[in-house]
């Protein structure tokens, strides 16, 4: 191969290379800026609140129950029975659970940073069957049970915002702070009246529950059998949780989904059996479902997408340079390509700094107009040629048009990147296909191997 061919062509590896280190200064530049914004918006979720989870809402029915126990003597070691009194709960997941939830968003800001709240509007109901005795069946005369009560665990009661009264059986009850069940966490509970053990009740329960949060909304289906409904005027939801929308439907005005499960996918009965024996109680916990109000690729994540194609960018560039050197006979100056790098490496710095303010739709298109005029101005000099140099800007033009498809795609991302490679990969061996490579070289007006007239 001609020296000076692989000399031009290690020169401008290392030129790649060498930009390699502003890249990754912008790169780690976009997750400075992201872990900022988080913070930010963690900030703001704190002075409102935060996520939203709905465990519950449970009966819960204290009771006392004496029991025997041996004792040794200390003096003689003799053995003997002594009555204790032992404390709990007796716990009851309701019959039929439904939730109705109309949901609206809302951007609070903190200087240039956004933080999407929800506010939900839910009307909670369902129906409760005590069993006789309260499911007791041994030794029920050593048991005394106390006043029952509902409870429903809320996991930021700071975003309740409304007063909450609960509907049962005819009556209406206020609810009073705390779920009184501490592996429940945070929340709110209500009398009920006594109940009569000797039979089996059905206690009917409504009451409407406005609640604010940052993020996401979950649910816990509590029922034997559970409905769940929520819509919202976001049109790019996240679902989430153990269970998916049986129906759903999204338009860009917002979306509509409903759940339906039963115990036997639940099985929620064996789940709250252990939580009497563990504070935690995270594997009832966790079998919830629901929605994320997040941006699905935000500035930074798209930013940070878009830097990973910059070495191909630059390269392509290179390559289309190099093009012109080979097939129109003319020289380019290393430190003409530096400086070309350099104007594709600084698109990526005002991309991201404009997104912030801007937008990144707006900031794309300023920042790669800038670049594309920059470089064109720059390209019609070096090439000597004012078609040339607009052929070239054209290209580097529809490259960015391209490069703005791949980083809007979220599915087809992968797929699309890899046909644009494969299709320039195609077009450059084309436009070299009958190139005497052993041939070139860079001396303006030099003939070379090959009739380019065959290859335009």
């Amino acid at each position: 191969m001609n020296r000076s061919l692989t000399i031009k062509l290690g020169v401008i590896a290392l030129l790649i290379l060498s930009l390699l280190i502003p890249l990754l200064m912008i790169d780690g530049m976009i997750d400075e800026r992201q872990n900022l914004r988080d913070g930010v918006l963690d900030e703001i979720a704190r002075s409102s609140s935060f996520s939203q989870q709905l465990n519950g809402p449970l009966i819960v029915v204290p009771y006392r129950k004496q029991v025997r126990v041996w004792k040794t003597r200390e003096k003689d070691g003799a053995r003997y029975l002594e009555t204790a009194e032992q404390a709990g709960q007796l716990l009851f997941l309701p019959e039929h659970f439904e939730l109705d939830g109309k949901v609206q968003t809302e951007l609070r800001a903190r200087g240039i940073y956004q933080a999407r709240l929800f506010h939900a509007d839910n009307r909670i109901s369902g129906r409760f069957s005590i069993p006789e005795r309260y499911g007791v069946t041994k030794d029920f005369a050593d048991y005394q049970f106390e006043r029952p009560f509902l409870t429903l665990g809320i996991s930021d009661i700071r975003g309740i915002e409304n007063a909450l009264k609960l509907q049962v059986n005819q009556q209406t009850v206020d609810f009073a702070p705390g779920t009184q069940v501490g592996w429940l966490g945070e929340g709110v509970h209500a009398p009920l009246p006594m109940l009569d053990p000797q039979r089996q009740m059905d206690l009917a329960f409504g009451f409407d529950l406005r609640l604010q949060g940052t993020g996401q909304l979950q649910v816990l289906p509590v029922g034997k059998t559970s409905k769940v409904h929520l819509a919202a005027n976001w049109p790019h939801p996240s679902f989430i949780g153990n269970y998916l929308p049986a129906t759903r439907e999204i338009t860009d005005q917002g979306f509509s989904a409903d759940w339906q499960t039963s115990f036997f996918s639940t099985n929620l009965e064996e789940a709250l059996g252990q939580c009497q024996l563990s504070d935690g109680c995270a594997e009832f916990k966790s079998r919830s479902f629901g929605v994320s109000f997040i941006e699905p690729v935000d500035q930074y994540l798209k930013s940070d997408r878009a830097i990973k194609y910059a070495l191909l960018f630059i390269a392509l560039t290179f390559a289309g340079f190099f093009l012109f050197e080979v097939l129109k006979r003319l020289a380019v100056h290393p430190i003409q390509y530096a400086l070309v790098g350099a104007a594709l490496a600084l698109f990526y710095l005002l991309l991201l700094s404009l997104s912030e303010h801007l937008g990144f739709a707006l900031a794309y298109l300023l920042s790669a107009s800038a670049c594309v005029l920059l470089i064109g101005f720059y390209v019609c000099h070096v090439l000597r040629s004012v078609r040339h140099g607009l052929g070239f800007s054209a290209s580097l033009a529809a490259l960015y048009g391209l490069l703005y498809g791949l980083l809007s795609a979220e599915d087809y991302a992968l797929l699309m990147g890899s046909l644009l490679l494969f299709g320039l990969l195609g077009m450059f061996m084309v436009l070299t296909r009958k190139l005497d490579w052993y041939g070139v070289g860079f001396k303006p007006g030099k003939p070379l191997a090959f009739d380019i007239g065959e290859v335009q």
